[in-house]
């Protein structure tokens, strides 16, 4: 799901007053309340995401120093992580599944621009993490990329395009390493 927003010139905003006031509040909440908590404080930093929107399912785990841009685009499943100073870009939606792993420094983007157009629209698309997938130590994902089930994505990885389910890839850009077998 790819969503294209309307902007005059590439200074101009594609959110609306109140959604940059929302945006600026949620800075300031995780900076006051929660980016210096500690690991076990994991129950009151999902606690704030919730007020702001973020749809939680079971428990998964938040890291204190972890950034999510807009946590009302962010969907975690239970026992899913994301790690110590990962990035949740999240202009469209991010959804990360039960017990996948965002590693430490990781960039989930789901924002680019639309560079055949004047005013270089922001254009939004989801990225999907599945089930058991480990994402390594500052790896990559683009826009609209989904990472199948048990994949692993090698630490400093650019993936800009689908993962297939149980294999490992790595690279820039990310290549196939081998499939992944649980023997």
């Amino acid at each position: 799901m790819k969503q294209e927003y309307a902007q005059n010139s590439p200074y101009d905003s594609p959110w609306s007053v109140k959604q940059r006031i929302k945006m600026i509040l949620w800075e300031y909440v995780w900076i006051l309340f929660c980016s210096w908590t500690p690991k076990p404080a994991n129950v009151w930093r999902i606690f704030w995401l919730k007020v702001f929107g973020c749809k939680i399912y079971g428990k998964p785990f938040v890291h204190q120093r972890a950034r999510i841009q807009i946590p009302w685009n962010l969907t975690l499943h239970d026992h899913a992580c994301l790690g110590d100073r990962a990035n949740a870009y999240t202009l469209g939606p991010i959804e990360i599944f039960e017990h996948a792993t965002i590693g430490q420094e990781a960039y989930l983007c789901t924002g680019t621009h639309a560079f055949d157009k004047p005013a270089m629209n922001l254009i939004t698309s989801k990225i999907t993490i599945q089930k058991g997938v480990f994402v390594g130590a500052r790896a990559f994902i683009m826009p609209g990329v989904t990472v199948g089930e048990y994949a692993v994505v090698g630490a400093g990885s650019l993936v800009i395009k689908n993962v297939e389910k149980n294999t490992i890839v790595g690279g820039n850009p990310a290549k196939l390493i081998k499939p992944r077998s649980f023997e």
